[in-house]
């Protein structure tokens, strides 16, 4: 009886916040905004990676933020020195975002600033590869980062994750020479739970793959404007 409360409780969540996500996603659309959810375990790359595509892509597209940390606003203010619009949410104990949040930082968005000039929000979400990739937040897109000093096994032991990824990010390439890490066998056992995720190897640091990034989000933006 426990385990069925339990699961019928989690079913009532997830539709609740999917509700939620579709809501959010109807607002983008509106707007003629695309949106990535960009998630991964702390210390990937995240930030980082979101400062270099910030200071490659903001004379090209109008690009605004949504940062999800769970008690500061560090990231956030790093990303600010970009001069972006970037909505910080603080989620207390919770190790995810949901479209609840989201939705909150959404109307704070569209209160500030006429969303219907703006391309692409990119949404930092909390680090944790579990409970991000199963709450939606109406996104068109997910980012999955992986970095490649997590290991080859990752995939295998947080399919969810990599089962839900539109694309995935291998971070800090830089790395790899001094490490005992196959990048052949990460990439293996991504395509194991996910044969079709569009996959790219970068580094924040040196610029490697960015380019290739960089493209890939211009493929992804629907011309609104």
């Amino acid at each position: 009886m426990h385990q069925t409360f339990d699961a019928a409780l989690e079913i009532n969540l997830l539709h609740a916040n999917q509700e939620g996500a579709d809501h959010n996603r109807a607002h983008f659309d509106e707007w003629g905004i695309t949106c990535f959810n960009i998630m991964s375990s702390p210390g990937a790359g995240k930030t980082a990676l979101l400062e270099r595509t910030l200071a490659a892509l903001t004379n090209e597209f109008k690009i605004a933020v949504i940062e999800g940390d769970m008690t500061t606003e560090l990231d956030a203010d790093r990303l600010r020195q970009y001069h972006v619009p970037v909505i910080a949410i603080n989620t207390g104990r919770s190790c995810h975002l949901d479209s609840k949040m989201v939705s909150g930082g959404i109307h704070r968005f569209a209160h500030e600033y006429n969303p219907s000039e703006f391309d692409l929000v990119l949404v930092e979400n909390v680090g944790n590869l579990v409970c991000p990739a199963e709450f939606e937040v109406g996104e068109h897109t997910k980012i999955a980062l992986l970095s490649i000093t997590e290991g080859e096994d990752k995939p295998l032991k947080y399919p969810v994750m990599f089962q839900a990824a539109d694309c995935l990010l291998i971070t800090k390439m830089d790395l790899a020479p001094h490490l005992d890490v196959d990048v052949n066998q990460i990439v293996a056992n991504v395509r194991q739970m996910n044969p079709h995720v569009k996959i790219i190897s970068v580094s924040a640091k040196t610029g490697e793959g960015l380019n290739v990034w960089f493209d890939w989000i211009r493929s992804q933006i629907q011309p609104n404007h």
